[in-house]
C-alpha cells in the first residue's frame, strides 16, 4: 500500500482519459463485385475509439497529431477485416468529449503526462471537431463517446484516493462524495448526445449513424476485483464499484442507447452484453485496469486489443446490415 500514493501522484494529468473471434457471417456474402464503390465510413470518438494504450497496438500515424489512434483498435481491425466494402477515415482522439465531436476543436495531449511522462512530440497543434470529417458523401458513421463528457476519468481518480484512505476497502467513500453529481453529469451526456446526432445528421443526411456503447468494465460480482491491486482497480472498493457500475457505468450506456433509438438513422450498438465476462476483473480481460500487466504502464481503464476485437465483430455486423437495408 505504502507506493500507492507515489504511484498516484504520478498519474496526476493521466487522469483525463479472446483473440480468434469469428467474421460475422453477413460479410461471406455481401462482397461487392469489381466495380463496387466503397461505402464512405467515418469513424468517431474517444479512446475507447482510438486505443490509446499499448496493450491496444502501436500508434501508427506519421506525424502524431495527439490522438494516439493504434493499430488493433476497432476501427483498423475492421477495416482490415472488411477490404474492399468500406473506405475509412478514422478521426477518433484520446480525451474527445461529445462537444469535441459536434463543434469545439481539442488540443490533443498524446502521451505527455508529467511527471508521469514526456512526449517529446507534445504539445500537438490543435485538431478540428470530428464532424468536419463528415459530409454529404458519408455512408456510415460510427461514433463512440459519453465517457468524457460525464467525466469518468475525473471519476476514477477520485475513487482511487478517497478509497486508499478506507480501512481495508471497506465503505463507500466515492459514492458518499460523488453521487448528488452523478445526474446532472448524465443528463448532460443525454443533451450533449442529442445534439451530435443532429449535428451529424445534417452533414449526411444520408449516412446511417452506429451510436456505439462502452463494455463491461466492472463485473456484477466484485467480488473478484482484488482491493489494492494495480492491474485492476487499486484501492478502489468492493461498494464503490457496485456503485460505479449501477450507478455510472451503466446508466452512461443507457443514456446513449435513448438518445439513439430517438433519431432515425441512428442505431445503438450494444458491447457490453458480449463482454459480461471479460471485465478489468475478469480471467481473459478486454479491458485492462489501472496499470497493465507491464510493471508501471499505466492502462486507465481501456480496452486492449482482446477487447477491441470484440468490438469490431459487433459493429462489423451492424455495418453489414446497413448494407442490405
Amino acid at each position: 500500500m505504502a507506493r500507492f500514493p507515489a504511484r498516484l501522484a504520478l498519474m496526476g494529468s493521466a487522469a483525463v482519459l479472446a483473440a480468434g473471434a469469428l467474421m460475422p457471417a453477413q460479410l461471406a456474402g455481401a462482397q461487392p463485385s469489381a466495380a463496387a464503390a466503397p461505402k464512405q465510413w467515418v469513424a468517431l470518438g474517444d479512446s475507447y475509439t482510438a486505443g490509446v494504450i499499448p496493450a491496444a497496438g502501436d500508434i501508427f500515424e506519421v506525424p502524431r497529431d495527439g490522438c494516439e489512434r493504434t493499430d488493433q483498435s476497432y476501427p483498423q481491425v475492421i477495416d482490415r477485416d472488411l477490404g474492399s466494402l468500406f473506405e475509412l477515415t478514422n478521426v477518433g482522439c484520446g480525451a474527445a468529449t461529445i462537444e469535441n465531436i459536434t463543434d469545439r476543436a481539442q488540443e490533443p495531449i498524446g502521451r505527455h503526462l508529467p511527471p508521469f511522462s514526456q512526449d517529446p512530440d507534445y504539445p500537438f497543434p490543435p485538431v478540428p471537431p470530428q464532424s468536419e470529417a463528415v459530409g454529404t458523401g458519408t455512408d456510415v458513421i460510427t461514433v463512440g463517446a459519453g465517457g468524457n463528457t460525464l467525466g469518468f476519468a475525473d471519476i476514477l481518480l477520485q475513487c482511487l484516493q478517497l478509497g486508499s484512505g478506507s480501512e481495508g476497502g471497506q465503505g463507500t467513500p466515492c459514492r458518499d462524495a460523488l453521487a448528488d453529481d452523478i445526474p446532472s453529469r448524465l443528463d448532460k451526456v443525454s443533451g450533449d448526445y442529442d445534439k451530435m446526432l443532429t449535428v451529424l445528421h445534417e452533414h449526411a443526411p444520408h449516412a446511417k449513424v452506429l451510436a456505439v456503447g462502452y463494455p463491461t468494465v466492472i463485473p456484477e460480482d466484485t467480488s473478484k476485483c482484488r482491493y489494492n491491486d494495480l492491474e485492476q482497480f487499486g484501492p478502489i472498493t468492493q461498494g464503490d464499484l457496485d456503485w460505479l457500475r449501477q450507478d455510472v457505468l451503466e446508466p452512461l450506456n443507457k443514456a446513449i442507447e435513448k438518445s439513439a433509438d430517438a433519431h432515425d438513422e441512428a442505431r445503438f450498438v450494444d458491447l457490453y452484453a458480449s463482454s459480461g465476462n471479460h471485465s478489468v476483473c475478469d480471467t481473459g480481460k478486454w479491458v485492462d485496469g489501472i496499470f497493465t500487466s507491464v510493471p508501471d504502464q499505466a492502462a486507465l481503464v481501456h480496452p486492449n486489443a482482446h477487447g477491441h476485437r470484440n468490438a469490431a465483430d459487433h459493429i462489423t455486423s451492424a455495418m453489414l446490415d446497413t448494407i442490405s437495408s
